[in-house]
């Protein structure tokens, strides 16, 4: 049954009034605020005007998307805190993310994706926060320990709810205080037992692109699975949540083999998926015996034999690639030379593949992959791009909706509300990466699209859903 019950507090948010189509859009955003800062407030003025909108599914994407006119005019407000000093009517959020620190522990991609998290953030201030709402931003250094020191000074700064960290162990490290002050957690790892008590998480999670793409695949009529999956922790939970699909879906498992990631060579690994050597022994042992004899028949059969490589069905119709970036062009790249044809098997894969090019690497077109609809977070993409200069971090858009919720729940009716009840509202909330809500685990639900990887782009096979269908257990 599905809950209709419009959210309290998004149902009908007073939007900005349109800018002028003319209007650039660096102009209409702000720019992101030094890095270095160890903790900032960023604010912005109220929007002007009101639109009457009754959604099953609350959007924070219609209807705060183009910035108000105050927006180009003032910028935002920036300020440096040694102490708390906040208005009664202010809210005030932290927003905890690793902007500095070792960058080779922490990882060059994944700072990154703090920067352009953080400038995420400040466009969607600009989008729905009034001159009541603040953002304190506080930096984790990559660190649990810094991620702890950063939750105390955001909550001696008087943050009533807390966006990020990003990385699982930061978010272990701040829930403790967290806690303790009766502050929840908005974050944004995509580790599921972060999770619970408090603990929300905005990410997404391998499991539920598995299920979502292995439901269309037993749709369309595949029943036989294999992996092929690094031997890592991310590897090892999709292919057991492959294992688990397949099976409730009534679908069989033929073969899962895991891969060392550090290996810089991958046919050995692609030749014993294919079982190549016992297939291409079968081919020669039959074309040895067809030589021997000199009937018609034998003769074209022998021909016919000549344009194979190996002779033998694999045991599956579906290939589960369960990686992305070179690892996965590499392993693809070895398919059709060890004979998994890819106009036999159907390759999958998750939303590691949800990248520009992919299709480059013929093994792979014509895959399927879950992932948000391209259409939501292209305005996003192109606005950021316009702001800053370059292409956002794929994670740019969790940051941004996360910021947009905290943002309309603190101008409810009642005032601000960070409760469990407001934020797992049972119709949830759509945003840039479709539709979303959190179930009462502290985990993100998300509605995902299927997409076939095409020569250029990715096209839509499954468009995602627009409403939850179910409730909240």
């Amino acid at each position: 049954m599905q809950d209709d019950t419009p959210t309290p507090g998004l149902a009908t948010p007073p939007p900005p009034a349109k800018s002028s189509p003319s209007g650039p859009a660096a102009a209409s955003t702000p720019a992101a605020p030094a890095p270095s800062t160890p903790a900032a407030a960023v604010a912005r003025p109220a929007p002007s005007s009101a639109v009457e909108t009754d959604p099953a599914v609350p959007s924070l994407v219609p209807f705060l998307t183009t910035p108000a006119p105050q927006a180009v005019q003032e910028a935002p407000v920036v300020r440096s805190f040694s102490a708390p000093s906040l208005a009664p009517s202010v809210v005030r959020i932290g927003l905890l993310l690793p902007l500095t620190g070792n960058r080779a522990s922490i990882g060059a991609d994944r700072l990154r994706a703090a920067q352009d998290m953080l400038n995420a953030v400040q466009l969607a201030l600009f989008d729905f926060a009034n001159e009541h709402f603040e953002v304190v931003i506080h930096d984790t250094e990559g660190t649990a320990a810094g991620a702890a020191d950063a939750v105390n000074l955001a909550i001696a700064d008087g943050a009533s709810l807390i966006l990020g960290p990003l990385l699982a162990a930061s978010v272990r490290a701040v829930t403790p205080a967290a806690r303790a002050a009766g502050a929840n957690v908005v974050a944004f790892s995509s580790d599921r037992s972060v999770a619970g008590d408090g603990v929300y998480t905005m990410g997404f999670f391998p499991e539920d692109e598995v299920e979502r793409v292995v439901a269309h695949a037993l749709g369309r009529g595949l029943r036989r699975f294999a992996a092929l999956a690094p031997d890592t922790a991310y590897g090892r939970a999709v292919a057991t949540a492959l294992r688990s699909a397949v099976e409730a879906g009534g679908g069989l498992i033929g073969r899962v083999q895991f891969y060392d990631p550090e290996a810089r060579d991958f046919a050995a690994t692609v030749k014993q998926l294919a079982r190549y050597d016992a297939r291409r022994g079968a081919l020669v042992a039959q074309r040895r015996d067809l030589e021997g004899r000199t009937d018609e028949i034998a003769k074209r059969a022998l021909q016919r034999l000549e344009r194979l490589q190996t002779i033998g069905e694999l045991p599956f119709d579906a290939l589960f690639l369960g990686d992305g970036g070179k690892r996965l062009q590499a392993i693809a790249a070895f398919l059709p030379f060890y004979d998994v044809d890819p106009a036999k098997i159907r390759m999958l894969g998750t939303r590691q593949w949800d990248v520009a090019g992919i299709g480059a690497e013929p093994a792979l077109s014509g895959g399927w992959y879950a992932a948000p609809t391209p259409a939501r977070r292209a305005d996003f993409e192109a606005r950021y791009t316009a702001t800053y200069g370059a292409r956002p971090h794929r994670l740019a858009t969790i940051a941004y909706d996360a910021a947009a919720l905290a943002a309309t729940l603190a101008r409810g009716e009642g005032g601000a509300d960070f409760s469990a009840a407001a934020l797992t509202q049972p119709s949830g909330f759509a945003g840039h990466d479709g539709i979303f809500r959190f179930l009462p685990d502290g985990t993100a639900e998300r509605g995902l699209a299927v997409l076939e990887v095409g020569p250029r782009a990715a096209t839509v096979v499954s468009p995602a859903p627009e409403t939850f269908a179910q409730p909240i257990n």
